[in-house]
């Protein structure tokens, strides 16, 4: 009885502990609840990259992330869909202009020195510097007060910077953005430190495109280009129409299971009634805690889980009336009730859990959202059905026989008919009769 008080007591810390991260975290939304924006970017080859392979997608994802990041746009979704597309989902943006402008360039940043060219033509010739040698670059001004990007290179790229300038003293080293040459000054002495500038040329940089340069080389180089194929956006006004009506839908929902576990088992329906809310609490504290990226999917997962928990009591219920019904006392009744359930309920839950993995990990983002709702659902729910509803089962009825069958769903006239009737078979049988 003392580990029995033990464990109520933790699951009242539970519930404590739940109620208080769903009022402190926020919950983290979807773009069809928020509104937003939904690109889709086709990688193209180029002619050094005639495939693209798994690892250029790869790579392009990993850019095109830390280019949304430099966007400042939370919970922003960036997943492959198919051989070369991108799907990219932006909350709470429905401008498209900055944020395409900013997605689908390459960002290729290239130093290089001065070749031999004919009919005194000037030609640059790489040298093998590149911007995935930055370590960051940053928006500052010179002495005259003029707009420059500030260049930090890592180890490996300050090296090949200080032999780079100590090989062209006295000659230009050119600086190539994206195909356009910036700026070439002259090398009076080797530079070291890893420190450059990019000055813009005579005419300097506007503050608008020395900001973006700044972003996007310090969100990567793209390492193929990517054309923008398919965009919608999601208005806000829709998003929230979606969550009034899932609220709606999932209280209404949860009513009626309530009243039905009610009708039908009475007080251990009750005791199911307050489990489910227990786990609703403990279900939605966990979505925050992780984060869930919850969409109108994510939601219909967890209503379903909730169904899914209801269903396990429902095992539990039937089972312990078919024990009373053999005239068992109700301690016994409680646990037999709940052992004999037990496999069914593991068995139908891990079924659920698996094909929940297989979607998730084959599933685009709408399909993942319902996927991972409804498997941590149905881990919770086992943990609900099973600990939480025996615990409080057996606070309530302790080892006491069952005097109310009637708060069991039960007439005093089925008990321990079963029993007698199976006696009764018995003794036919040990005599040659039959029934």
């Amino acid at each position: 009885m003392k580990n029995k008080i033990i464990l109520f007591w933790a699951i009242v810390l539970i519930v404590i502990a739940s109620i208080v991260t769903i009022c402190v975290k926020p919950t983290k939304l979807g773009l069809d609840l928020v509104g937003g924006s939904r690109l889709v970017l086709e990688a193209e080859t180029t002619k050094d990259i005639a495939t693209i392979t798994p690892d250029v997608m790869s790579r392009l994802q990993f850019a095109i992330e830390n280019r949304v990041n430099k966007l400042g746009v939370a919970e922003t979704v960036v997943q492959q869909v198919g051989d070369k597309r991108l799907l990219i989902e932006i909350p709470n943006v429905t401008d498209l202009k900055e944020a395409k402008a900013f997605l689908g360039e390459t960002a290729q940043l290239v130093f290089k020195k001065e070749a031999v060219g004919k009919d005194g033509e000037q030609v640059w010739e790489d040298v093998g510097l590149t911007g995935q040698d930055l370590a960051k670059s940053t928006l500052s001004t010179d002495q005259t007060g003029q707009w420059v990007v500030s260049l930090e290179f890592n180890a490996a790229g300050s090296k090949k910077f200080a032999d780079l300038t100590k090989a062209l003293v006295g000659k230009q080293m050119a600086i190539f953005f994206d195909g356009e040459l910036q700026s070439a000054p002259v090398i009076r002495e080797p530079i070291y430190g890893g420190k450059a500038q990019i000055s813009g040329g005579d005419s300097g940089f506007e503050y608008a495109e020395a900001e973006r340069m700044v972003n996007l080389l310090n969100a990567g180089a793209l390492p193929v280009p990517a054309k923008i194929v398919e965009e919608n956006t999601v208005g806000p006004t829709l998003g929230a129409d979606s969550i009034a009506k899932s609220k709606f839908a999932g209280a209404v929902g949860l009513g009626f299971v309530m009243l039905f576990m009610v009708l039908v088992y009475r007080l251990p329906g009750l005791i199911a009634d307050i489990a489910l809310i227990i786990y609703s609490l403990m279900l939605f504290a966990l979505f925050k805690a992780i984060p869930v990226t919850l969409t109108l999917a994510g939601i219909a997962g967890f209503i379903l889980s909730i169904g899914m928990a209801v269903d396990a009591n429902i095992l539990i219920f039937e089972r312990m009336k078919e024990e009373l019904r053999a005239g068992r006392n109700l301690f016994t009744a409680i646990n037999s009730g709940f052992d004999r359930a037990f496999t069914s309920i593991f068995d139908s839950n891990m079924t659920t859990i698996i094909t929940s993995v297989i979607l998730y990990m084959l599933g685009s983002s709408i399909v993942k959202g319902f996927a991972l709702t409804l498997a941590i659902g149905v881990v919770v729910s086992m943990f609900s059905a099973i600990t939480i509803t025996k615990n409080f089962m057996h606070l309530i009825f302790g080892t006491g026989e069952l005097k109310y069958p009637a708060l069991f769903g039960l007439k005093a006239s089925e008990i321990g008919k079963a029993y007698e009737a199976t006696e009764t078979k018995r003794e036919n049988a040990r005599f040659g009769i039959l029934d």
